[in-house]
């Protein structure tokens, strides 16, 4: 399928912007908040509140966003993208906002430490941290300790799926769902065939990748580190089941759908959708097009499912 006519007009936009690699680490964070205008107006919501928990080291904000329903509700922790390097709360609000009234549910957005100040492992403790957080106070806040589940974009989804498995092996608190949204999971050199087929001139670049990859890791021996590029991990049994979303010129798009095979492969539940026509980030556009507003529909589907 051809590219969407959005992104056509974005790619033609980005010809003579310089690669990410190359810019000034702020430069890339304002560059994050600033697509925030174009994500359209957030939906009205019952109730949403900025708060404070601890963390390994110091306090982790926290946005949470609740159903008018009151009854203990089921919970969603998600994880913004950005590279590692960048991203907010603020820019995943819409997504937050539109899960929480479509899928009835508590969305606890976690605003984890970034990269390169603070390399791997400490956002994903950070996420750890959020993840026992949510289950011990769970009741306070009106969520179901019985019913959490994780949801990641990009970066995001390299979290999520690490806090999988570092849940597993520390032996909870339990997952009931996962969804990944494009996860990076690998390291991208020499990379899947969509990584060596589209690592070039449809947006998200190998080599961005790669540096992104670089700010995130201590040392070289993180890339055989399954909490840190979960794709390297040699067992993915007990994992919860999962959602993979991917995106059809996204550079990551396989090694998002062979994760997805590999759970399945481990016992796991697993199903993995690709949208046409779309561009890694697509997933955020969702009061724009038409695959996005579906990908967003299939992940409320698959949490509700999961939820019952």
């Amino acid at each position: 399928m051809s590219i969407h006519p959005i992104f056509k007009q974005m790619l033609e936009n980005s010809v003579n912007v310089p690669p990410t690699r190359d810019l000034p680490l702020e430069v890339i964070r304002q560059a994050n908040v600033a697509m925030i205008p174009m994500l359209g107006q957030p939906e009205e919501i019952y109730k949403v509140e900025d708060r404070e928990i601890p963390g390994p080291a110091g306090t982790i904000p926290v946005r949470l966003y609740w159903p008018e329903n009151s009854t203990p509700r089921p919970v969603v922790l998600c994880f913004h993208g950005g590279g590692m390097v960048a991203g907010t709360i603020e820019v995943f609000d819409n997504i937050c906002r539109a899960l929480t009234n479509r899928a009835d549910c508590i969305c606890i957005s976690v605003e984890y430490r970034l990269a390169p100040e603070n390399k791997f492992p400490v956002p994903l403790e950070d996420c750890y941290a959020a993840l026992v957080w949510a289950t011990r106070h769970a009741a306070e806040f009106g969520g179901d300790p019985a019913r959490i589940a994780i949801l990641g974009e990009s970066a995001g989804a390299n979290l999520a799926a690490g806090l999988a498995l570092l849940a597993r092996d520390r032996g909870g608190p339990a997952l009931a769902f996962q969804v990944l949204v494009y996860p990076l999971l690998e390291y991208p050199i020499p990379g899947s065939p969509s990584m060596q087929e589209l690592g070039k001139d449809y947006g998200l670049t190998q080599l961005d990748i790669q540096w992104c990859a670089e700010q995130y890791m201590q040392s070289e021996a993180d890339r055989q580190n399954p909490y840190c590029l979960p794709a390297t991990a040699s067992d993915l049994g007990g994992l919860p089941p999962a959602l993979v979303i991917t995106a059809e010129f996204d550079p990551l798009r396989d090694e998002g759908e062979a994760y997805a095979a590999r759970l399945r492969e481990a016992g796991v539940t697993a199903t993995a959708r690709r949208y046409p026509g779309v561009l890694h980030g697509f997933y955020l556009l969702t009061t724009l097009i038409e695959p996005s507003k579906q990908s967003l529909d299939d992940t409320v589907t698959a949490l509700r499912a999961a939820f019952e």
